[in-house]
C-alpha cells in the first residue's frame, strides 16, 4: 500500500518520484471489460432466433430468396431485418450507401440508422412503414437478397470482400448448407476474431460505459450540496473548446472541471489524456505557476489507463495530483477544492 495517494500530494513531490504516484493510480485501477450494459434496444438470443427461423420458413430454408416475400416476413417479424443485416455483415449506414449504389432508390443513412433502432426497440411489434419507407426498405431488402444469392465475387488477392465468409461466400448453396448442417465451430470462432465478439453491441453502448462513474460523481455532488453543472454530449459552453464533462460551480463561473472516464482501450485513455492535459493549460492561461484558474481533477476507470506509464504521469501533472478511481472516490471531496463549496 502507497503511504500517501497523488491526491494527498503535492505538485513538488509528484515530481520527485512520480513513478511511485503512477503505481498508487495503477493498483486501485479497476477493470470490468467482461460485462457491458444491455441499454435500451438489447436483443436476447431467444428473440433474434424468432427472426431467423422466420426467414427460414419463407425462404424454404434459404433455397428461395424472394425479396417480396422476406418484405412481408419483417413488417410481421421485424426482427427478421436485424437477422438479414447479420447475414450480410453490414452496419446500417453500409447498407444504406450500398442499396443507393446498386438500385434506383436513394437511402440516407439516417433512415437506415433509424429503422434498424426502430426495431430493435421493438423487435415483435409489426413494422408500420409507408409511402417513401415502402420504397426505401424494399430497396434495402432487395439489395441484401442480391448480394447474398450472387456472393462474394472474385478480387484481387491482395483484399478480401466482405462477402466472402463461410455463410455468404458460395452465395445461396452456402447459406443453405450452413442452415442445414450448423456451422463448424473453428469456423465461427474465426469470423469472430475477424469481427470482434460483441462489437456491434459494445459501440451501440459505448456512452452507457461511463454511466457507473459519471453517476457516482454526481452522487457525491449532490450529497455534499455543491452546485455543479453537467454537460451533455457534443455541448459547447463558451470558453472551452472542449466541453468538460462538470463544471463546478457553473459554466459561468468555473472554478474547478472533472473529467470523468472508464475505458479498456489505450487509445481512448490516451485521447482522455490530451483533453485533460489541454485543460490544464487553459487553467493557466495568464496566470502565475501556483494560481491556476480553476483546478482539473480527472475520475477514470478501466485498464486503457494502466496501459502507459508515461500517459499517467501527463495526467498527474495536469491535474497536480488530483486523480481518482472508483476505489478512491469517496475522497473526492474532502482532497480537492470541492470542499470549499460543501453545504452540507
Amino acid at each position: 500500500m502507497m503511504s500517501k495517494f497523488p491526491f494527498e500530494a503535492t505538485l513538488h513531490e509528484i515530481k520527485s518520484d512520480p513513478d511511485l504516484y503512477i503505481s498508487s493510480v495503477f493498483f486501485f485501477l479497476e477493470s470490468d471489460f467482461l460485462a457491458m450494459p444491455k441499454g435500451k434496444g438489447f436483443i436476447e438470443y431467444s428473440v433474434f432466433e424468432q427472426g431467423y427461423e422466420r426467414l427460414k420458413r419463407v425462404t424454404e430454408n434459404f433455397s428461395r430468396i424472394s425479396p417480396p416475400e422476406i418484405f412481408i416476413v419483417i413488417q410481421t417479424t421485424p426482427i427478421s431485418l436485424i437477422v438479414l443485416r447479420s447475414m450480410l455483415g453490414f452496419t446500417p449506414p453500409e447498407w444504406a450507401y450500398i442499396t443507393s449504389q446498386q438500385s434506383k432508390v436513394s437511402v440516407s443513412q439516417g433512415f437506415a440508422r433509424t429503422i434498424d433502432r426502430d426495431v430493435r426497440m421493438n423487435p415483435l411489434i409489426p413494422l408500420k412503414v409507408e409511402g417513401k419507407k415502402t420504397e426505401r426498405l424494399e430497396a434495402m431488402i432487395e439489395v441484401a437478397c442480391k448480394l447474398l444469392v450472387e456472393g462474394a465475387p472474385s478480387i484481387d488477392r491482395e483484399s478480401i470482400h466482405r462477402l466472402d465468409k463461410a455463410d455468404t461466400r458460395e452465395g445461396a448453396n452456402g447459406i443453405q448448407a450452413l442452415a442445414t448442417m450448423g456451422v463448424p465451430y473453428a469456423m465461427l470462432l474465426y469470423e469472430r476474431f475477424l469481427g470482434r465478439p460483441f462489437a456491434g453491441h459494445r459501440d451501440s453502448v459505448s456512452e452507457l460505459v461511463g454511466d457507473p462513474l459519471e453517476t457516482a460523481i454526481e452522487n457525491i455532488l449532490v450529497q455534499a450540496g455543491i452546485s455543479f453543472r453537467k454537460t451533455k454530449r457534443a455541448e459547447r459552453i463558451i470558453g472551452f473548446d472542449q466541453t468538460p464533462d462538470f463544471i463546478i460551480p457553473s459554466e459561468f463561473n468555473p472554478q474547478i472541471i472533472i473529467e470523468a472516464k472508464i475505458t479498456e482501450d489505450d487509445g481512448t485513455a490516451r485521447d482522455k489524456t490530451t483533453r485533460i492535459q489541454h485543460l490544464s493549460e487553459l487553467s493557466m492561461e495568464g496566470q502565475p505557476p501556483d494560481q491556476p484558474k480553476f483546478e482539473v481533477i480527472a475520475c477514470i476507470g478501466g485498464r486503457g489507463f494502466a496501459v502507459r506509464r508515461a500517459d499517467m504521469k501527463k495526467i498527474l501533472l495536469a491535474t497536480r495530483g488530483k486523480v481518482f478511481t472508483l476505489k478512491t472516490l469517496d475522497r473526492l471531496v474532502d482532497c480537492s477544492r470541492l470542499k470549499e463549496f460543501r453545504s452540507r
